[in-house]
């Protein structure tokens, strides 16, 4: 009980002095109500104390309070950094992203003024060079949980994605999405740039594709060889144009040609994109019978955040990765669960209820239509409509039963829905 309260008080303080205590509390029960009110001669006693597993311990606490404000979402950010001792050292092992963490931690450190050894890589480091940077170059990529290709597929990108790149393992390039979804890429699938290159790519005029599916032709026809294939979303580098095709280039310097009744110029799409109800409805039905693929985000398959995702990236903004951080977004709307005050592109969540002893686990995301029938979108097998109406034939009971709560993002200002005009 001493020990916890001790514990929670140290956690309490600034970063800057050491936030530490573990000591056996039936064995230094007294001088356990003695410090728990006076933090200096806390200080006093483990700067003098021979024992490096106190420290150690201690600053393991740190660790982890540091990892929760700077890094709680490991699919966003990352902080994996181990405390070992040897004799009179504290020795430090991992790899962080967060240059702020990794002063946080080195701070508590010094305040305590112990010998450190620190062997933490802060990402990027010398594995990518100068290369920090990335464009997507096949009209998909696929972005997995771990550097091989028999890893789970944890997302994808589109054909001219920008990504930061954070480490390199064999084949493998450590990135970041626009939505800040970290994970690894081969690199057949990315072109690394440095930043004078990538600035160069980002400011060039583009065309982004409209269709569902198409192709990159190596002449003005048809009937031409095929570059690439390209789905919708995809970006190009636009070079020149005549009356029915674009000129572009790859961000390998490969050029092609685009017909221009499918696609067009980046920044005439973005002006005229107009993010309204009706908008995101007839993007989401348009990509009816998408099949449902697990970290999918493309045409070529989706799952039910990247359906969504998907839908809102066509209307002009970037959404969260996943359903359980998209709930986490917007406005909350629909309290009362009974989908009375929904309107069209609202985001609606279904997973596990909360419980005594569970938290709420949100596993499922849909946007709904806005008609009559309750009707709204979602990819599950693939994507369909399905309706909350029982006496609906698209009626849905199982995910009716399942229903967490909606989020509104139209017209909502939130630093989680990244408005591509701004």
């Amino acid at each position: 009980m001493i020990l916890s309260k001790i514990k929670q008080l140290i956690l309490a303080m600034n970063y800057l002095t050491l936030k530490i205590v573990i000591f056996s509390a039936l064995k230094y029960k007294r001088l356990m109500k003695l410090l728990k009110h006076n933090y200096l001669l806390l200080l006093a006693l483990l700067i003098s104390c021979n024992s490096n597993t106190i420290l150690e311990s201690g600053l393991e606490s740190v660790s982890e309070s540091i990892e929760s404000k700077y890094a709680p979402d490991k699919r966003v950010a990352i902080y994996a950094i181990d405390i070992d001792s040897s004799e009179d050292k504290i020795l430090l092992f991992g790899e962080t992203d967060s240059k702020v963490a990794y002063k946080k931690l080195i701070d508590s450190i010094k305040s305590v003024s112990v010998d450190f050894v620190s062997k933490v890589r802060i990402l990027p480091d010398t594995a990518v060079g100068n290369n920090v940077y990335a464009i997507a170059r096949n009209s998909v990529i696929n972005i997995r949980s771990a550097p091989k290709h028999a890893a789970e597929l944890g997302t994808q990108g589109l054909l001219g994605m920008p990504l930061k790149v954070l480490d390199k393992k064999g084949d493998f390039y450590r990135v970041q999405t626009p939505d800040n979804y970290i994970s690894w890429v081969d690199k057949g699938g990315i072109t690394t740039m440095n930043q004078g290159e990538f600035e160069s790519w980002n400011t060039a005029e583009k065309i982004i594709f409209t269709k569902n599916f198409g192709y990159v032709y190596s002449a003005k026809n048809d009937t031409s060889e095929i570059v690439s294939d390209i789905t919708l979303g995809g970006i190009l580098k636009y070079i020149d144009e005549d009356r029915f095709y674009y000129t572009v280039a790859f961000p390998d310097k490969r050029t092609g040609f685009v017909k221009k009744e499918e696609a067009q110029k980046y920044s005439i799409w973005l002006t005229n994109n107009s993010a309204t109800q009706e908008n995101v409805a007839k993007t989401a039905l348009s990509m009816t019978g998408f099949p449902y693929l697990w970290g999918g985000t493309s045409a070529k398959g989706v799952d039910c955040s990247g359906f969504t995702k998907m839908v809102y990236f066509m209307n002009g903004y970037i959404i969260p990765r996943d359903a359980s951080q998209q709930i986490h977004a917007g406005k909350i709307v629909d309290k009362k669960l009974n989908f009375s005050n929904l309107q069209k592109g609202d985001l609606l969540f279904f997973g596990k209820k909360a419980t005594d002893t569970k938290k709420q686990r949100v596993t499922h995301v849909g946007i709904w239509l806005g008609n009559d029938n309750q009707e709204y979108i979602h990819a599950s097998g693939n994507v369909h409509i399905s309706s909350m109406d029982e006496n609906n034939p698209l009626y849905d009971a199982f995910n009716k039963n399942r229903y967490l709560g909606s989020r509104r993002y139209l017209g909502v200002k939130d630093e989680m829905i990244v408005d591509l005009k701004k």
